[in-house]
């Protein structure tokens, strides 16, 4: 068994993603966590296409997100994603985003279930091999 993993990911705030009150609109936040678990499972060794051409998607089915902060254009974000829970069918990452400029600062943490699908639109499937092996081991969240 290997050790739980953090994977870091980085984001320039780009401009069109702050609102009128200068911030980053709060949907971008699930934008993020997107790309942060793309990263999360191509660092643990299973490229995203890889994981369509085995035939298996992942769809969200539930997402909770909490803020502490703000980013702000021109900001950098950097979003920590790691595995939570790992279940038959799902798994949870837990992501927490920190705004650079502001020293790191934490400005929002969430987590998001996924439910593993086959790409052939026939419904859940158990988690594979493949896709456990990226995941790695769940961690609590400190």
């Amino acid at each position: 068994m290997t050790d739980p993993r953090t994977t870091h990911w980085r984001h320039p705030v780009r401009y069109f993603e702050a609102d009128q009150q200068g911030v980053v609109f709060n949907m971008w936040y699930l934008g993020y966590f997107d790309e942060a678990m793309t990263q999360f499972l191509a660092e643990g060794g299973l490229a995203y296409p890889d994981l369509l051409a085995a035939g298996y998607d992942v769809q969200l089915v539930h997402s909770e997100l909490d803020w502490s902060g703000s980013l702000r254009w021109p900001d950098e974000a950097e979003v920590a994603v790691r595995l939570l829970r790992l279940g038959r069918t799902s798994f949870t990452l837990g992501f927490e985003v920190r705004a650079q400029s502001a020293g790191g600062q934490q400005v929002a943490r969430g987590q998001t279930v996924y439910v593993v699908v086959a790409t052939d639109g026939s419904g859940s499937r158990p988690v594979p091999a493949v896709l456990r092996r990226a995941l790695g081991p769940p961690e609590a969240w400190p």
